[in-house]
C-alpha cells in the first residue's frame, strides 16, 4: 500500500501498522482496559442521521469558524499529542506545516518532541499548548510564562489525566520512553528495521518542554517519576481558577464531560472547553463526547466555546458534531496514522481528504456555511430537541 492508495482513516491506519514497530503502533492504536469507550467514540455518531435539504444554491462553501478568538479555515483542528518524534522523525514540525497549509490550529504537548519556541517561530497558524498541572506552583508559573513568551494562542489544560489509564497493549509490549521492551516487543522492532534506521539517522529524541525541569538521565524511570511524583493529583477548581488568571488569555479545559463541570469552567473564566475522553485512553466505560455534546451545549453554549474530540474519522462526524452545537472538532489519530505512514505528505493528504469530505457533504446537506448547520438537520430513533 502506498500513500496515494489511502482514502480514509482505516487506510492510513493500515499503512501506519505496516510501517511502525508493533509497540509504537499499539501506543497510538490502543486504549484503556477493554477498549469499549474507544469503539463507542466512533459508533456513537452512527446513532444520529443527517437530514439534507436540496436546491439551496451551494456552489460556494465557507467552512471557516472562529474558536476562542482564532480564525480557522476548517472546522477541525489537530489536537496536541505526545511523543510525535517516535511516529515520524519530523514529528510536530510535519503536523505544524500541514496545519498551516490548511489554515487550522495545531498544538504542542507538554510531552512534545519539538519546542514551543521553534514551532511558534516557524508556523503562523493558531497554536495551542497542552499543559499538565504540577505540584510545584513555581514550575507551573514558569511554564506558563514560557508559553506566553513564545506566543502560544490558546492554553489547553488537560484535566482527564490525573492518573494514567490502564493501557494493556503497552503493558504487554513494555512500551516506555526510552524503550524498555519485553522480549515480544523487541521481536516486533526486529521485524521493522527501517524504522530503527530512520530513528537513529535523524535528530535525537527530546522532550524540550521538560528538559529544564525534569532530570531525564534515568530514561523511562524519569517519565514515570514525572507522572507519579511531579503531577498534582490534588488539583482542584481553585487551582485552575488561579491558572486562568495568571494566563490572562484564551484558556480551555480539555477533558470536561459533565454539565456541572462545564458550568464551573464558565464561572472561573475559561473561554473554551473540549469534551473529550482522551480517545478512550483513560476511563473505559465512560460516556462519549458526542453523546454528551447536546446537553452541554444547551447548558453553556451561549457562554463559552464548546469543542469536542475523540472518535472522529469522517467528514460526516464533523458535521454531526457541528450541527449538535460544537464550534469545532479536534482530531488525533486521524492525523497520527498519516504522520506515521508518510510524515508531512501523509498529514497533508489526510487533512485534504477530510476537508474535501466536509465540503462535499455540506453541499449534499444543502448548507453553505457552518452556521447553517443546526439540530433540525439531525434525527435519531427518538427526535432530538430543536
Amino acid at each position: 500500500m502506498r500513500l496515494n492508495d489511502c482514502h480514509n482513516f482505516q487506510d492510513f491506519r493500515e499503512l501506519a501498522r505496516r510501517r511502525l514497530p508493533g509497540p509504537i503502533f499499539n501506543y497510538i492504536d490502543g486504549a484503556a482496559d477493554d477498549e469499549v469507550t474507544y469503539r463507542k467514540n466512533t459508533s456513537s455518531f452512527e446513532a444520529v442521521d443527517l437530514v439534507p435539504d436540496v436546491l439551496r444554491g451551494v456552489a460556494d462553501i465557507d467552512m471557516s469558524v472562529t474558536v476562542m478568538g482564532q480564525k480557522l479555515e476548517t472546522p477541525f483542528y489537530c489536537s496536541p499529542t505526545a511523543l510525535q518524534r517516535l511516529f515520524h522523525h519530523k514529528g510536530e514540525k510535519a503536523v505544524g506545516a500541514a496545519a498551516s497549509k490548511f489554515g487550522t490550529m495545531f498544538g504542542c504537548s507538554s510531552l512534545g518532541t519539538t519546542s514551543l519556541e521553534e514551532l511558534r517561530k516557524t508556523y503562523d497558524t493558531p497554536q495551542a499548548y497542552q499543559f499538565y498541572f504540577h505540584k510545584d506552583r513555581g514550575l507551573n508559573r514558569a511554564m506558563l510564562s514560557r508559553a506566553k513568551d513564545s506566543g502560544v494562542d490558546v492554553m489547553m489544560l488537560t484535566v482527564d489525566t490525573i492518573t494514567g489509564g490502564n493501557r494493556e497493549r503497552d503493558l504487554r509490549t513494555g512500551f516506555s520512553i526510552p524503550m524498555r521492551l519485553t522480549l515480544g516487543g523487541m521481536a516486533q522492532f526486529a521485524l521493522k528495521p527501517a524504522w530503527g534506521v530512520n530513528y537513529m539517522l535523524h535528530e535525537k529524541f527530546r522532550l524540550p518542554q521538560l528538559e529544564e525541569h525534569v532530570d531525564m538521565s534515568e530514561g523511562a524511570v524519569s517519565i514515570g517519576k514525572y507522572f507519579s511524583e511531579m503531577l498534582d493529583q490534588s488539583m482542584d477548581w481553585d487551582d485552575v481558577a488561579e491558572m486562568v488568571r495568571q494566563w490572562d488569555g484564551q484558556f480551555c479545559l480539555k477533558g470536561v464531560m459533565s454539565v456541572e463541570d462545564a458550568r464551573r469552567a464558565v464561572d472561573i473564566g475559561c473561554t473554551g472547553i473540549i469534551l473529550s475522553n482522551h480517545g478512550g485512553r483513560q476511563l473505559d466505560g465512560s460516556r462519549t463526547p458526542f453523546d454528551q455534546l447536546g446537553e452541554i451545549v444547551d447548558a453553556v453554549g451561549d457562554k463559552i466555546d464548546v469543542l469536542m474530540d475523540s472518535g472522529v474519522q469522517r467528514g460526516t462526524h464533523v458535521l454531526k458534531a457541528l450541527a449538535m452545537g460544537a464550534k469545532a472538532v479536534g482530531v488525533g489519530r486521524a492525523y497520527l496514522y498519516p504522520l506515521a505512514a508518510a510524515g508531512q505528505p501523509g498529514v497533508e493528504r489526510a487533512l485534504s481528504l477530510l476537508r474535501a469530505e466536509i465540503e462535499r457533504d455540506m453541499k449534499l446537506m444543502g448548507v453553505r456555511t457552518i452556521a447553517e448547520l443546526s439540530r433540525d438537520k439531525l434525527r435519531t430513533a427518538h427526535a432530538l430537541a430543536a
